[in-house]
């Protein structure tokens, strides 16, 4: 059996408020589930069955589910038991069945993750994201990656993800924390429109 213990905070009715309180929720049972996965050995195979979660959440249907103070937590056990049973591990199912029984499904997707965000800090890996008008060649991804591994900006590892966009035009965005580099045509393109723009402003008071 999963041993949670969470210290309730004071409660708030804020956007902002309700928003730092599911973070801290969100923490706080990821780490329990980490520590407890990690103690028994079972953390990548955790770490399995909470991106399957995260995948089948996406789905709205079940996202509604989740967040539905109308389904009984009996029947969305049952659902849960359906779609996850025999496939995930037991120590998963158990973390499962507690937030079930605490009525905290509705922030399991912000749980799952924040669980994967806490593993990889621990496993040391860095999450790029680059988006390109046009989609890269194997190789082209493989030479990005060889070079992310060895800037002094990403961690031991570096997990690459991969997005087309057409409106780009051409050029690339790269997406690394907090950080944004966007060396996109179109974001060329609308600096150079915003200059232009603001010269024709200048020019324009300076002939009256």
């Amino acid at each position: 059996m999963v041993n949670l213990t969470i210290h309730h905070s004071p409660i708030h009715h804020s956007p902002f408020y309700k928003r730092m309180s599911v973070q801290r929720i969100a923490t706080r049972y990821a780490k329990s589930l980490i520590d407890l996965a990690n103690e028994h050995g079972k953390l990548d195979k955790v770490l399995e069955d909470v991106k399957s979660f995260r995948e089948v959440a996406k789905n709205r249907d079940f996202d509604l589910l989740l967040k539905s103070p109308v389904v009984k937590g009996d029947t969305k056990q049952k659902i849960f038991n359906k779609l996850f049973q025999g496939k995930f591990d037991e120590m998963t199912m158990a973390f499962l069945t507690i937030l079930l029984k605490k009525g905290r499904e509705a922030q399991l997707t912000e749980i799952a993750n924040e669980f994967v965000d806490q593993f990889k800090v621990i496993n040391h890996i860095s999450t790029v994201k680059l988006t390109t008008a046009n989609k890269l060649t194997p190789e082209a991804v493989e030479n990005i990656h060889k070079k992310l591994l060895a800037s002094t900006a990403t961690d031991d590892k570096v997990e690459l993800v991969t997005k087309v966009n057409p409106d780009l035009i051409g050029g690339f965005v790269v997406e690394f924390e907090d950080k944004l580099y966007d060396a996109s045509v179109a974001h060329k393109l609308s600096l150079l429109k915003k200059e232009f723009k603001d010269n024709l402003y200048i020019s324009q008071i300076i002939a009256q």
